[in-house]
């Protein structure tokens, strides 16, 4: 047996790996790893654990904390069959709100939710979920390769849903009522069963929905009040993308991954803000391009200090860049763990220390934690 870890992320070393303490925007960094069984943690700027929140589900993706202090957390929801190989890895189906103490102050499910819930101020939910398509409607899907549906010929497809407080619907969107087949077509390369995978959706200053749809490549927002298309990023300027927020200027933030970029035989992944009118404003990308290339996940949030906090999900990389790029802050996850479902662990062996987001807090945000202190 060797005596050489042959894990090589856990061998490149964990914890801090760079801090410019004049130049970081002080406060606290939230990560939820994907395989820590519930566990929720937050570290200050030189990676220490100031908390942990100890929760009864494995991770359905993330943590964030809300206004006041608690946290809401997306779980896995125990004994559900998988629609699909890929639907372990990624699907939630309890979400849920928990005091810092880890009471549970509050928890909706609904077993086909997946990859994001926004929670919202009211108390209420909007989330992402899935019904399925057959026959004619999967047929009517595009792209894709050919047979890759899941049983019995189903082409999952996206909705979005709103609940208000007490968990009613107030609020829905389909992918199949509202998206052109051939404008949101699949990426050649993709398999069928699952159209157009929304990882992210998130509520506009102005009431509309925003969302990532990442085997099409487009960032959307779309009309809360008629479910149409109102923008979608041009083809060609994000590829695969993740997380799009907006920023206090109506411009968006996105983690662009950069599968199958156009023109590019080299893939890279970058950090990009894109204007309403489709040009990018500003862009991030590792000097050397080729060694920030995180193929699926990830995560990008504006600081208050106009920098910016990104997230290498797939390789635990958490790190903070300023406006002129310069990497000021830099954190591996050290906690690795395998996959619990057989399904995920097949195609995903390896222990990985993966997140999908993490989010930077100041010291007023935490109102709780500076009072113990």
């Amino acid at each position: 047996m060797s005596t050489v870890d042959q894990n090589q992320r856990r061998r490149r070393g964990t914890g801090l790996i760079a801090l410019d303490a004049e130049r970081a925007f002080a406060g606290y960094t939230l990560f939820a790893p994907l395989t820590g069984g519930g566990a929720v943690h937050l570290i200050d700027l030189r990676g220490e654990d100031v908390h942990t929140w100890r929760l009864p589900y494995r991770p359905g993706r993330h943590a964030r904390i809300l206004p006041g202090g608690n946290l809401a957390y997306n779980g896995v929801l125990p004994g559900e069959k998988a629609l699909f190989p890929m639907w372990h890895k990624y699907r939630g189906g309890v979400l849920g709100v928990y005091a810092p103490d880890g009471t549970a102050l509050r928890e909706y499910r609904d077993p086909l939710q997946h990859h994001d819930a926004h929670h919202l101020d009211d108390g209420g939910i909007l989330y992402t979920a899935l019904e399925p398509l057959t026959g004619a409607e999967a047929a009517g899907v595009r792209g894709g390769v050919p047979g890759s549906e899941a049983a019995g010929g189903t082409v999952w497809a996206d909705t979005i849903k709103e609940v208000d407080a007490e968990g009613n619907e107030v609020w829905s969107w389909r992918a199949a009522d509202h998206l052109d087949r051939e404008a949101f077509a699949l990426h050649p390369d993709y398999a069928r069963e699952h159209w157009p995978l929304i990882n992210s959706v998130t509520p506009l200053a102005d009431g509309n929905v925003l969302a990532s749809l990442r085997s099409v490549s487009a960032v959307v927002v779309i009309s809360r009040a008629t479910g149409e298309i109102l923008w979608r990023t041009a083809p060609g300027t994000v590829s695969q993308q993740h997380h799009p927020t907006e920023l206090r200027d109506g411009n968006l933030l996105v983690f662009d991954n950069g599968v199958f970029r156009p023109g590019h035989d080299v893939p890279y992944s970058r950090v990009i803000e894109i204007d309403r009118a489709g040009t990018i404003a500003w862009e991030y990308h590792d000097p050397a391009r080729e060694s920030f290339f995180a193929p699926f996940m990830g995560s990008a949030q504006r600081l208050p200090n106009g920098n910016t906090l990104v997230t290498d999900s797939p390789a635990g990389r958490l790190f903070e860049v300023t406006v002129e790029g310069l990497l000021v802050w830099e954190y591996v996850v050290p906690y690795f763990g395998g996959y619990e479902e057989a399904e995920v662990r097949g195609l995903f062996p390896a222990e990985p220390n993966a997140v999908f987001r993490a989010y930077r807090y100041a010291a007023d945000e935490l109102p709780w934690l500076e009072a113990g202190r």
